[in-house]
């Protein structure tokens, strides 16, 4: 075991662990930040997707010891107040059904949005690819990302 430094939702932590776990359990477990969801445990899904530094990456197979000084941003950290623009969308579209890939879904968007302020379909559609939602609500998803960009 060793002491990590980790730069999570603004906040520093100090966190004991092996530098191959993967982040997602040292977010859900360690830090109880537990909207990050695991999937396939692969990186094939999209449910743990996490912004660092800005990008969104799979936090079920990025090893801790590799992330450094870079900062990580979870679900709860997308928004100071409240909610943001891309999950009142969500909110607005009815875009969930189960809810379990959405907190992934909703991080890809999220960095989208940030790069594309006003994507088309193809946009949406590279940069919301590996993001599985077993329910099928991809339409949805699709209004809602267009939806946020307009109301942002």
């Amino acid at each position: 075991m060793s002491v990590i430094q980790l730069s999570v939702n603004g906040e520093r932590f100090s966190v004991e662990a092996e530098a191959d776990t993967p982040v997602l359990w040292v977010l859900r477990d360690i830090l109880h930040l537990t909207g990050t969801r695991f999937g396939c445990g692969q990186g094939l899904c999209g449910a743990c997707t996490v912004h660092l530094d800005g990008m969104p990456v799979r936090s079920c197979s990025l090893p801790v010891g590799s992330v450094g000084n870079k900062k990580i941003t979870t679900i709860e950290g997308i928004s100071a107040e409240s909610l943001h623009p891309v999950q009142e969308a969500w909110i607005a579209e009815q875009v969930p059904q189960c809810g379990y890939c959405q907190s992934g879904q909703i991080m890809s968007a999220v960095a989208l949005l940030r790069d594309n302020p006003n994507p088309d379909d193809e946009a949406i559609d590279a940069a919301m690819q590996g993001n599985i939602c077993r329910c099928g609500t991809y339409q949805r998803i699709r209004q809602a990302i267009k939806s946020a960009a307009e109301n942002r």
